[in-house]
């Protein structure tokens, strides 16, 4: 089994990519499989990973981005294929990787059809228990990276409200408002709250909430219920809210108006995390040249597709050890095997053979 690494293209102009989709260490792992691995070169390098770190794992270094494509039966992305790399996907490929298929160009889905091509989503991959075995490290991830995001954001020389997160005595803290009680919004509340902030948790299934509750007792998070009254109320008086919402395969719901918006507070800021697919503010967006942070009616938006980039060596990292188990037995059963018959790799197929599910059709 032949897998390729291509180097990973910035999804706009302004917003960078260091990410790569597979560390020396999974490189490694694979050879000892009895795979083939053809890393681009520079692939890693955004990431702390030279091509000598690939090359001492046993890897094969190419020197265009269409040979680590031609070369591979299977495609280790992070994110799926931008439209440079169409040219080079080859007919029968499988390409794994967040794949997002449901804000995909139909470009993109007449390639997978008209090439017959086999993609894995790293963000549908389901266990028997429902646990998502990729998105829950990278989620936690997230939800600790949300905190330095904001407290950057919130600086004065940005334009922030000049909130310093934990406040000092006598000074109260920042106000933090998080939309979605999922493993990123529970995380994220738990980072806040750990230095000082005042955290609000909204969601709509009453036993995340009871279990982040359990969690958190003793600390300064107060949990409500996802309503429409409730969220216009909190995000008045909010520093922060961050939209951690996630329907997997899903456009993500729109809860926050442009008119609750113009009721925040001048200076404060909306971090979505669920841009990547829709994101969950009427204001979230991502303009043509791919600028992630902008200001709207005096609230400043984070909305990076990618945001996990900014720490990229970690994400790599975890991405590689949240998909080895699967690209293991990819690797040694040979992928139909593996694709029936290991149950979140299965959970995990967009589209076989150019068929897509039709659960994400358009």
């Amino acid at each position: 089994m032949n897998f390729g690494v291509p180097k990973e293209l910035p999804p706009f102009k302004q917003t960078p990519e260091y990410r790569v989709g597979l560390s020396p260490m999974g490189a490694q792992e694979l050879i000892l499989c009895g795979a083939k691995v053809y890393v681009e070169t520079k692939a890693g390098d955004g990431a702390g990973f030279s091509d000598a770190d690939y090359e001492k794992a046993g890897a094969t270094i190419v020197f265009s981005k269409e040979e680590a494509y031609r070369r591979a039966d299977v495609v280790l992305k992070v994110r799926r294929p931008q439209q440079e790399e169409y040219g080079f996907i080859k007919e029968g490929q499988t390409i794994m990787g967040f794949i997002h298929l449901v804000t995909a160009k139909k470009e993109f889905l007449k390639i997978v059809k008209d090439k017959k091509i086999t993609l894995v989503g790293y963000e549908i991959m389901q266990k028997k228990d429902g646990r998502l075995p990729v998105v829950i490290p990278m989620s936690e991830m997230a939800g600790n990276l949300a905190v330095q995001i904001a407290g950057r954001l919130l600086e004065s020389p940005g334009g922030g409200r000049g909130i310093l997160m934990g406040g000092v005595p006598g000074i109260p803290p920042a106000e933090i408002i998080i939309l979605g009680a999922g493993t990123l919004g529970c995380r994220a509340a738990k980072s806040f709250a750990g230095i000082g902030a005042n955290v609000y948790v909204l969601d709509v299934i009453r036993e995340r909430l009871d279990t982040l509750a359990r969690h958190t007792a003793g600390s300064k998070v107060t949990t409500m219920f996802a309503t429409r009254h409730n969220i216009e109320k909190l995000v008045k008086f909010a520093d922060a809210v961050i939209c951690a919402v996630l329907v997997p395969g899903k456009r993500s719901p729109v809860l926050i108006t442009k008119e609750m918006v113009r009721s925040m507070r001048r200076g404060s800021v909306i971090i979505d995390f669920s841009i990547d697919q829709g994101g969950c503010s009427e204001t979230s967006k991502i303009s043509p040249s791919g600028q992630f942070i902008y200001t709207i009616d005096g609230v400043i938006h984070f909305c990076m597709p990618n945001a996990t980039t900014l720490v990229a060596r970690t994400a790599t990292h975890t991405i590689t050890s949240s998909i080895f188990p699967y690209l293991k037995a990819i690797a040694e059963r040979g992928l139909d095997e593996a694709l029936h018959k290991d149950y979140a790799l299965n959970h995990g197929i967009y589209a076989e053979r150019g068929k897509i599910n039709k659960e994400y059709e358009s």
